[in-house]
C-alpha cells in the first residue's frame, strides 16, 4: 500500500507539473507579493511619504521611508506574514545600558500604550532598541495604515522625549 501511495502522489506531481497547476500557484503567489509591495508604496506615498528604493528578497521586501526631516523608519513586507510591519531603531552607546536598564519598564508601557512592540540587542559596541507595528494587510487602506502611523510616531516620540530628558 505504501508503494501505491507514494506512486499517486508522484503522479499528482507529475500532473500538476504537466498541467501548469504547480507554476499557477507559485505565479499567484508572486503576484500578491508583488500586489502588496504595490499597496503598500501607493499608500504611503499617498499619506505623503517619500520611499526609498526597496530591497526585495526571495520571500521578503523592505524599503525605507520619511516625511519631511522629522521622521524616518522602514517597512517589512514577509510572504509568509499576513501583515505589514513598521520599524524605527534606536542605537546607543555600551555606555548607556545603565539608563537604558532603569528606563525599560517605562518604555515598555509606552510602547504598550501605543500598540507596539519592542526587541533590545545587545553587542560590544552598541545597543539597539528597535520599536515595531503591524497592520494586517485585511484591514490595511489609507485610514488604517494613517493611523497606525501616528501611534507609531507618538510612540517613538515619547521613548526619544523619555531617553533625552534622563540623559540630560
Amino acid at each position: 500500500m505504501g508503494v501505491l501511495h507514494g506512486l499517486f502522489l508522484e503522479s499528482i506531481g507529475k500532473l500538476e507539473y504537466i498541467t501548469g497547476r504547480m507554476d499557477r500557484r507559485s505565479m499567484k503567489y508572486s503576484k500578491l507579493m508583488k500586489e502588496r509591495i504595490r499597496r503598500v508604496r501607493v499608500l504611503f506615498k499617498e499619506l505623503g511619504y517619500e520611499l526609498f528604493e526597496g530591497e526585495r528578497q526571495e520571500d521578503t521586501y523592505t524599503a525605507s521611508f520619511e516625511v519631511g526631516e522629522s521622521f524616518q523608519g522602514g517597512f517589512y513586507i514577509d510572504s509568509d506574514n499576513k501583515f505589514l510591519e513598521i520599524a524605527y531603531t534606536f542605537s546607543f552607546s555600551p555606555q548607556l545600558a545603565p539608563l537604558i536598564q532603569r528606563k525599560l519598564e517605562e518604555m515598555l508601557k509606552i510602547c504598550y500604550e501605543y500598540g507596539c512592540y519592542m526587541n533590545i540587542q545587545t553587542e560590544n559596541e552598541e545597543i539597539s532598541f528597535s520599536i515595531f507595528s503591524k497592520i494586517y494587510f485585511a484591514g490595511l487602506n489609507y485610514y488604517s495604515l494613517r493611523e497606525t502611523l501616528r501611534d507609531y510616531q507618538d510612540c517613538i516620540g515619547a521613548l526619544k522625549e523619555l531617553i533625552e530628558i534622563e540623559k540630560e
